[in-house]
C-alpha cells in the first residue's frame, strides 16, 4: 500500500497579512512538481481569512470547487444570482462547467478559516451550479458523513466527478473502517484537530496522508479528531 504524508510544516505558505494560505498541493505562488496534484484532486488550501478581507470578483470554468468551513462567516456572490452567507460546519460547492463568476469575503468579526478544494470534473463545459449544505457538528460525532458526492440527493452537495467527501468528528480512542475500490481511486485524508493512525500511519493536527492501491483504510482516533476524507480518481 503506497502513501504519502505531508506535515504541516511541510506545505506551501502565502501569507500577504489579510490572507494566509496553506498549500498542501501546488497553487498560485506554490509550485512543487512532486505535488502537482493527488489523482484528480488539484487543489488543497487551508486558508484563513481576516475580518472584511476577500476575494473580489473572479472567473472559474470545468473544475469542482468545494469549500468547507471551519470557521467564521463569509458571504457568497456569483453570476448565477446567489447571494448568502455561509458559516462554520457549512459546505459549499460550485460546479464551474461552462463559467462562473464569483467572490467571497469574511463578513464577519471573527477570523474564518475554509478548506478549498478544487477536484478535476467528469464531464467539460457543463451547465454550471452552486449549492450549499449545513452540517452540525453536534449531529456529526461519531460517524463518518457523506457531505459531497457524484450522486443527487438532499443530504449532501453534489459534483460533477465519481468523487466523494466525507467529515470525521470522533472522540478519543473511536476506530472506523473505511472501504473503497481501489481500482483508478485513491484517498486523501487531512487532519484538522487531533491525531490518527491510519492503516499503521501517524497523522497530527494539519497533516495529511494519501494513501493508493488499497481497498480498504483502519482509521484510529488518538484524540478528539476531526478530519476530512477525499476519495477521488486517480486518472480520467
Amino acid at each position: 500500500m503506497p502513501f504519502r504524508i505531508i506535515s504541516a510544516a511541510d506545505r506551501g505558505l502565502k501569507d500577504i497579512g489579510w490572507l494566509q494560505s496553506n498549500f498542501s498541493l501546488s497553487f498560485g505562488p506554490y509550485a512543487n512538481p512532486e505535488r502537482s496534484g493527488f489523482g484528480l484532486l488539484r487543489v488543497f488550501n487551508d486558508d484563513f481569512v481576516k475580518p472584511g478581507n476577500g476575494f473580489g470578483l473572479h472567473a472559474h470554468a470545468n473544475m469542482e470547487i468545494i469549500s468547507i468551513m471551519l470557521a467564521g462567516s463569509m458571504n457568497h456572490i456569483d453570476s448565477l444570482g446567489y447571494k448568502e452567507v455561509v458559516h462554520k460546519d457549512w459546505v459549499q460547492i460550485m460546479s464551474a462547467g461552462s463559467g462562473l463568476r464569483h467572490e467571497e469575503h469574511n463578513v464577519g468579526d471573527d477570523e474564518v478559516n475554509f478548506l478549498q478544494i478544487w477536484i478535476e470534473p467528469k464531464l467539460q463545459n457543463v451547465t454550471p451550479r452552486y449549492q450549499r449544505r449545513h452540517f452540525p457538528a453536534e449531529k456529526r460525532r461519531n460517524q463518518l458523513t457523506t457531505v459531497v458526492s457524484n450522486e443527487e440527493g438532499t443530504a449532501h452537495c453534489w459534483i460533477n466527478q465519481n468523487a466523494k467527501l466525507s467529515l470525521g468528528y470522533y472522540e478519543a480512542g473511536q476506530t472506523l473502517e473505511y472501504s473503497l475500490n481501489p481500482l483508478n481511486k485513491a484517498v486523501f485524508i487531512f487532519v484538522m484537530e487531533g491525531q490518527l493512525t491510519v492503516n499503521g500511519q501517524a497523522v497530527t493536527r494539519r497533516e495529511s496522508i494519501g494513501l493508493w492501491e488499497t481497498s480498504h483504510l483502519t482509521i484510529e482516533c488518538g484524540a478528539e479528531s476531526q478530519f476530512i476524507v477525499i476519495e477521488a480518481p486517480i486518472n480520467h
